[in-house]
């Protein structure tokens, strides 16, 4: 954990390793374009300590956000001038503080995405953690693809995939930008095909491809490929 991700480190912190959760999408991917309800977990506090506060900051082009309050806390949001959420914040009342880092926390948005189909959208988060004594700590979950290595601080953004809406059966898509894991986007995919190059994430529907007479394994694709894609 580099310095400048934390802005408070406890002395124990310096004679143990820390133990951080990540903040995560645990709801799995969403559809772009549409209102989505998206879980955030926070699997696990600081050093320890149980998590006090999660601010979670909303990236451009989301909109219509509302949070769902929870046992955890309700939520209070930040607009801008246009009335758009840029950040929504869960903090505990400090009577429901506890002494140690016991429990695993859910926190909900519903939103609606942009049209950015078969793209990631980075939810930077911040968690405050509170000890037994009242001192708090401050993880920053920042990271993004774009940051540069030097600035990394291995606390990594929540990231939410938009895939497109689709229906039962065949489906073709334009692909945006090169793709070379297929898993991420295609994961829930019965089979995709490029021509006469097929992938699927289910080993059985993997082997069959790999044993088929003129099919190759697809692997990857550039931007600008057109796939059928069956769910």
């Amino acid at each position: 954990m580099r310095a400048s991700a934390m802005r408070w480190i406890p002395l124990a912190a310096f004679l143990a390793a820390p133990a951080f959760g990540h903040i995560e999408v645990a709801s799995g991917a969403a559809t772009s374009n549409a209102t989505n309800e998206v879980v955030f977990s926070v699997a696990h506090g600081c050093s320890g300590n149980d998590t006090y506060k999660v601010v979670i900051d909303i990236p451009a082009g989301v909109t219509s956000v509302r949070p769902m309050r929870s046992d955890f806390a309700i939520p209070t949001v930040v607009k801008d001038g246009s009335g758009n959420v840029t950040s929504v914040t869960w903090q505990k009342p400090d009577a429901d503080a506890l002494d140690a880092d016991i429990l695993f926390y859910k926190l909900t948005l519903r939103f609606k995405t942009p049209d950015q189909a078969l793209s990631t959208l980075f939810f930077v988060a911040h968690q405050t953690c509170r000890a037994a004594n009242g001192a708090l700590s401050v993880v920053d979950w920042s990271d993004l693809p774009t940051t540069p290595a030097a600035q990394q601080t291995g606390n990594p953004a929540a990231a939410l995939r938009l895939v497109p809406a689709r229906a039962p059966g065949w489906n073709k898509l334009t692909v945006p930008a090169a793709m070379t894991d297929l898993s991420i986007f295609f994961k829930d995919a019965l089979i995709v095909w490029k021509g006469t190059a097929a992938y699927s994430a289910n080993p059985n529907t993997a082997a069959q491809i790999a044993s088929t007479a003129g099919v190759s394994a697809l692997s990857a694709l550039a931007a600008g490929d057109e796939v059928w894609v069956k769910y």
